[in-house]
């Protein structure tokens, strides 16, 4: 299965950025590197509800629009190492807006209850 991709004929900003990291893994996989680097095996231990196969297809995506760098070592057993671009560091203060913001969302509904 390819990637799913928004129609966007009028080159929306918005439609173009749910394109490049809006799926149910990008924000939690760009969110877990952060500011350090880590192995294939470290980032799929952090995030145990993704499978291999969907992690893999997720960071070649990431890789191929400029959120992530793939370096890989010429050794046995191979070792392939992640971290994000500048542009990926750009979107860090995003998600953790968003983290805060859902934060306060749970608290309010818990509240309320």
């Amino acid at each position: 299965m390819g990637r799913k991709i928004i129609d966007n004929p009028e080159n929306c900003p918005l439609i173009f950025s749910m394109n490049v990291i809006g799926n149910k893994w990008k924000p939690l996989i760009i969110y877990t590197i952060g500011e350090r680097t880590l192995r294939f095996g470290k980032l799929n231990a952090l995030i145990p509800a993704v499978s291999k196969k969907v992690l893999t297809d997720q960071l070649k995506e990431l890789e191929f629009d400029g959120i992530i760098k793939r370096k890989q070592y010429k050794e046995i057993p191979p070792r392939v190492d992640y971290c994000l671009t500048e542009s990926g560091k750009n979107l860090l203060p995003l998600l953790i807006t968003l983290c805060n913001w859902s934060k306060s969302l749970i608290l309010s509904h818990k509240e309320s209850y």
